[in-house]
C-alpha cells in the first residue's frame, strides 16, 4: 500500500465546500490517528476524537409518504458505519438528513451532543461524497481538492498547499495533481472526490454509494483502500450502500433498513449469522429460508421444528411458541453426504442442478416435498462434485439452523427463492 500522510490537526474554522460533493462545516479539531478498528475501542475514545452521532426519533415525511420512520441510532466516533438496504428503504434520506440537505419532520440529530437540526449544511462539521463525484472538469486535481479551502479564513497559501499535498498523498495520487478529471480513471476520480472532502478535516464523512459506478474488480480493490484510509484518518465514516458484500467487508457495524425502519444493527458477522428476522436473513447475503411448524422447545436446547414430516432441531432463534415460522441456514453451513446416512437433522434429497461460481459450486438439492436448499461446495479439483438426479442426504447442522418468526412478505415458493 505504501506510507500514507495523515492530515494534520488544525484549529477550529468555518469550512465551505462544493455543492453535492463536499458538505461544508464548522469543526473543532481533527481526530487522532487510530491504532485499530474494534467498536469497543472506538466507543471508549469517542470523547477524545469527536464525531459521535446520535439519531433520536428521526423522522422524515414527504407528504403522506414516510421515508424515515422515527429511527433511533448511535454511531461511535471513528467508526466505519454502513446503512444497508434496498432502494426506497430510507438509507439515503437518512444520510441527507445528517448532512443537512433535508430537514427532519421530527427528531434530533446529535453530533458530539450538539443538535444539528437547526444548523445549515455549510455550518456542519460534515462532508459528503456522492456516487457522481461532481468534480469540476475545467480544474486540475489540485484545484478540485483545494476548492473548499478558498473560504477558510486564517489559512495561508503555504498551509493550503501543504494540506492539498497531504490529501493527495493520503489517497495515493502523487504525480497527478496537474491532470484534469477527464484524464483520470474512474477510481482516480473517486480518490479526488475523497481527498476534496478530507482536506477540510471534517468530524464525519458521509459516503453515498461512492463505488457504485465502478467495475466489479476496481470496486473490490477500492473497498480495501477506503477501509484503510478510514483507519488512517480516524474520522467517522457513514457509508450508504445496497451492496451486501461492501457492507460486510468494510464496516465496523452496519444497520439494515426496511421501509424507513432500522431492522437490525450490529457487527457484520453478528447480523449475518444471527439475523433478527426473515427480512434481514433474506436481504443480507444468500440464505435458505424454509417454512416450518414449531413444535416447542427441544430437550437438548433450542427449538424442535417439523419440515415436511421430518423433525429437526434448531439451536438458535426466538419465536413466541408453537406455530408457523421460518428456519434459515446459510449455504456454506449445509452439507451433502452419501445417500442413506442417518443422524440428527439429516434429510433425503436429490441433486437438482449445479451452478459453477469459480472457487465454489452452488449445488441445489430438492427435498421430497418440493423445497430446495442451496449448498456451497468448494472446488478443490477439476471434477464435478455431484451430478443432477443423484440421490443424496442433506445435513442441516443444528448449530447452523436459526428459527425466525414468519414474514408474510417473504411467503413465496421456496424454489423461486433458492433460484435467485
Amino acid at each position: 500500500m505504501g506510507a500514507r500522510v495523515p492530515l494534520r490537526r488544525r484549529e477550529p474554522l468555518v469550512q465551505c465546500g462544493v455543492a453535492q460533493a463536499v458538505g461544508t462545516a464548522e469543526s473543532g479539531g481533527a481526530p487522532d490517528r487510530p491504532t485499530g478498528g474494534a467498536p469497543e475501542r472506538l466507543q471508549s475514545q469517542a470523547g477524545m476524537r469527536g464525531g459521535r452521532i446520535e439519531l433520536v426519533g428521526l423522522e422524515k415525511r414527504f407528504g403522506d409518504f414516510v421515508a424515515v420512520a422515527g429511527i433511533d441510532l448511535e454511531i461511535a466516533a471513528g467508526e466505519f458505519f454502513s446503512l444497508l438496504g434496498p432502494s426506497g428503504c430510507g438509507k439515503t434520506t437518512t444520510l441527507r438528513l445528517i448532512a443537512g440537505f433535508e430537514q427532519p419532520s421530527a427528531g434530533s440529530i446529535l453530533l458530539d451532543g450538539f443538535d444539528l437540526v437547526r444548523t445549515p449544511p455549510h455550518r456542519r462539521p460534515v462532508n459528503t461524497v456522492f456516487q457522481s463525484y461532481a468534480l469540476f472538469p475545467h480544474l486540475t486535481v489540485e484545484d478540485n481538492i483545494a476548492y473548499g479551502l478558498r473560504w477558510q479564513q486564517g489559512l495561508s497559501k503555504v498551509d493550503k498547499r501543504r494540506r492539498v499535498g497531504d490529501a493527495i498523498a493520503l489517497v495515493r495520487l502523487e504525480g497527478l495533481g496537474k491532470r484534469k478529471p477527464a484524464q483520470l480513471s474512474g477510481g482516480q476520480q473517486q480518490r479526488v472526490a475523497l481527498a476534496r472532502a478530507l482536506v477540510l478535516e471534517p468530524s464525519v464523512l458521509l459516503l453515498d454509494e461512492p463505488l457504485g459506478a465502478l467495475d466489479a474488480k476496481l470496486r473490490k480493490a477500492l473497498q480495501h483502500e477506503l477501509t484503510a484510509l478510514q483507519r488512517d484518518v480516524g474520522i467517522t465514516f457513514v457509508y450508504v450502500t445496497h451492496d451486501q458484500e461492501e457492507a460486510l467487508t468494510m464496516s465496523d457495524r452496519l444497520a439494515v433498513m426496511d421501509s424507513g425502519h432500522v431492522a437490525q444493527v450490529g457487527p457484520p458477522r453478528e447480523v449475518y449469522t444471527e439475523p433478527a428476522d426473515a427480512y434481514v436473513a433474506d436481504f443480507l447475503g444468500v440464505a435458505n429460508l424454509l417454512s416450518v411448524d414449531v413444535r416447542g422447545a427441544a430437550p437438548e436446547g433450542g427449538w424442535q421444528v417439523e419440515l415436511a414430516g421430518a423433525t429437526l432441531r434448531a439451536e438458535s432463534g426466538a419465536v413466541d411458541g408453537p406455530g408457523r415460522a421460518k428456519i434459515v441456514i446459510r449455504p456454506e453451513r449445509a452439507r451433502i453426504v452419501e445417500y442413506g446416512l442417518s443422524g440428527e437433522n439429516h434429510l433425503a434429497g436429490m441433486i437438482d442442478r449445479l451452478v459453477y461460481l469459480g472457487p465454489t459450486t452452488q449445488v441445489v438439492v430438492r427435498l421430497p416435498h418440493g423445497d430446495t436448499v442451496q449448498v456451497l461446495v468448494a472446488n478443490t479439483d477439476d471434477s464435478v462434485p455431484h451430478t443432477p438426479g443423484t440421490a443424496v442426504t442433506l445435513v442441516l447442522p443444528c448449530d447452523a439452523l436459526r428459527v425466525l418468526p414468519a414474514d408474510e412478505r417473504l411467503e413465496q415458493p421456496d424454489d423461486a427463492a433458492a433460484a435467485t
